[in-house]
């Protein structure tokens, strides 16, 4: 059977207001300027948004597919578009970074600033050796020395790679080691749930004997006791003083810009390849037009980690593209309290703001009391990224947080695609909750069969990309036959990038996603999607946040297992697997019912906030746990293994 079953349907619309469309950035001429040439739209879209040091005459190179290049005869320098031009346009005053340090300390970094500390830091890697091709490895807390550090490399055409700075000595060390990187900037430590969390002993267990890496940057954060060894070097002293003077040189569009490896799965990681010129055109062309941005007037936050993908598009690249003023902040969502983000919010008048549905739903969990005692009138878009946000947590996303009023922009994309993909426009769409809509203009997505073959309207299938876009990665790391195989290998003959998510089209052509295809469940030969199952569950007002797997059985192939969190209104909620179970049959039908369903405190997730549903899967068929090493809390895992084992299984 190819395609999916689509059981789940949701009903509620939510125009844009004639005030927001009159004043929105984007109008639906961009739509019609993309289907009537889709690459004179992206050229035209390059020219304006960046600065071109040499200009490009040839838009799409893809006679060598998958290898492609875009703008390919072209030059510019990322880290000029992104800092110097904003200067010398007269915007040096302007903002770009509101800081908050989680014990509550702060910094105002100016356009003028940043660039200056920039130049700084590129003179003192160029001492260190570092030059145009070199790799950099970057394990930081959430700082403004993040960003200057991303700026640096990219200023001297090296290439960085960013690593969470949570992950362990041996994840660190797999990824200096495939990136050959030849210096790792890191930090003595960094805040985080109210303490200093230590990072360079981190490095000092990664560069320890056999390493390719020369010189470790510290930057002095958490104040905590450090070891020293010949190879490292303070960032106050060397970049402190070095020279603000630093011409930015100008680069081929298709040099590497960053290396971002992917986790949570074993083996070998995954080094997604990203280059210069196409990425950064799609990140700044997203950021302005799904976001509606006006920089001169809004302040915008995105709460990723600048370890991640969003944290690279939308929380440095995409923003200083455009002369964004963001925030950025240090430390947890409820650290020192549970309000802290609305908290900023109020502070710094946030008008946009992109979180995680993980984030949305745990708030839910606690209640929209909280929220409540802030001032988030400031708010006018709200946009999600990550999972499918399912529509209970959509429409109380904004309700409470905003105010019933504010658009939410549903955002589709991955580390691979470098960019947004699917979106709503704020000013042009009519939402769905739930829904992550429509294609952005210039982008060519369809779902489809096994074969390739495009399924109907209300039909699940595979999502696929079927033509290049600006932004997609350009290899994984050392190993383009591995690239070609995961990405482009099931539909060879079409051409087309497959996802690896399952989606459908609705009756309007809207797309709903429909959860990773390895998160499919054969039910009794019905193909259900985790993602709808989920949703009627969350669709409860007793539940929180819920995560589906599937598991085997003998009966009818595979059984729908559930792991649910409750709110804290419903915590003694009497015989609550009968209730929500009931609830799944009624909402979806009685083929969706979960087998069994459990009751949690917490769910296993990734630092990025992910739910690692392999895990739970390892625990409803009776395995020994998988790798834990990615999760915020692997003591999570144990108790739910624990709660399995104890719980008398259902018989129905």
């Amino acid at each position: 059977m190819n395609s999916i079953d689509n059981l789940l349907h949701e009903d509620r619309r939510f125009p844009p207001t004639p005030e927001f469309t009159a004043a929105a950035i984007a109008q639906p001429e961009l739509y019609e300027a993309a289907a009537s040439d889709r690459l004179a739209f992206w050229a035209d879209q390059s020219r304006r948004l960046l600065h071109w040091h040499e200009p490009f005459t040839s838009t799409l190179d893809w006679s060598n597919a998958p290898v492609v290049r875009w703008f390919g005869d072209g030059k510019l320098n990322v880290a000029y578009n992104c800092l110097d031009r904003h200067v010398l346009a007269g915007h040096g005053d302007r903002v770009a970074y509101h800081w908050e340090g989680e014990p509550g300390d702060t910094r105002a970094v100016t356009y003028a600033e940043l660039t200056t500390e920039v130049k700084r830091a590129a003179n003192a890697l160029a001492a260190l050796g570092i030059g145009h091709g070199d790799r950099v490895a970057i394990y930081l807390p959430n700082i403004p020395e993040a960003v200057v550090a991303m700026l640096a490399v990219a200023r001297l055409g090296a290439i960085h790679s960013v690593v969470f700075g949570g992950f362990s000595a041996e994840s660190l060390r797999a990824r200096i080691d495939d990136a050959q990187a030849k210096l790792v900037i890191t930090a003595d430590g960094g805040w985080r749930k109210g303490k200093v969390f230590p990072l360079k002993p981190t490095v000092d267990a990664a560069v320890a004997g056999d390493s390719p890496v020369e010189h470790v940057l510290v930057v002095r954060r958490g104040e905590n006791a450090v070891d020293w060894s010949e190879k490292d070097v303070w960032w106050h002293d060397a970049v402190g003083t070095a020279s603000d003077q630093h011409e930015a040189e100008a680069f081929d569009s298709e040099n590497p810009l960053f290396i971002l490896y992917t986790s949570g799965t074993t083996g070998k990681p995954k080094g997604i390849l990203h280059t210069s010129g196409g990425y950064l055109t799609q990140a700044a062309f997203t950021h302005e037009n799904v976001f509606d941005l006006h920089p001169e007037t809004d302040v915008y936050w995105c709460t990723a980690d600048v370890g991640w993908i969003t944290g690279h598009s939308y929380s440095v690249y995409g923003p200083l593209a455009n002369g964004a003023t963001s925030v950025m902040y240090e430390g947890t969502p409820d650290t020192p309290h549970p309000g802290r983000w609305w908290e900023l919010i109020e502070k710094y008048k946030v008008s946009i703001f992109y979180t995680a549905p993980t984030a949305i739903r745990s708030f839910m969990k606690l209640g929209g009391a909280i929220p409540a005692k802030f001032d988030l009138t400031s708010l006018r878009v709200l946009g999600s990224v990550g999972e499918p946000i399912n529509p209970e947590a959509w429409v109380w996303y904004r309700d409470i947080i905003g105010g019933g009023r504010t658009p939410i922009v549903d955002t589709w994309w991955q580390t691979e695609t470098g960019a947004i993909m699917v979106a709503a426009l704020p000013g042009i769409t009519t939402l769905k909750p739930g829904s992550a809509q429509v294609p952005i203009p210039g982008i060519s997505i369809a779902v489809v069969d096994d074969d390739g073959t495009p399924v109907g309207r209300d039909e699940g299938g595979l999502l696929v990309v079927t033509e290049p876009w600006p932004s997609m990665l350009r290899g994984i790391w050392g190993d383009m036959d591995r690239y070609a195989e995961t990405y482009w290998s099931k539909f060879e003959s079409q051409g087309y990038y497959f996802a690896g998510d399952g989606a459908r089209f609705d009756h309007d052509g809207d797309l709903w996603l429909l959860g990773r295809v390895d998160d499919v469940m054969n039910v009794s030969g019905h193909r259900l999607s985790t993602a709808e199952i989920e949703s009627a569950l969350v669709g409860h007002s007793a539940v929180a946040e819920a995560a589906v797997v599937g598991a085997h059985d003998e009966t009818t192939g595979q059984a729908v297992v559930a792991f649910v969190i409750l709110r804290s209104e419903y915590a003694e909620l009497e015989d609550a697997s009968a209730v929500l179970r009931a609830h799944v049959a009624t909402a979806i039908g009685a083929i969706a019912r979960p087998r069994e369903l459990y009751v949690v405190a917490e769910l296993p997730k990734t630092r990025s906030g992910k739910i690692m549903r392999r895990l739970l899967r390892d625990v409803a068929e009776g395995r020994d746990i998988g790798d834990t090493t990615t999760l915020a809390d692997a003591s999570v895992m144990s108790i739910i293994a624990a709660k399995y084992a104890s719980t008398p299984k259902s018989d129905d």
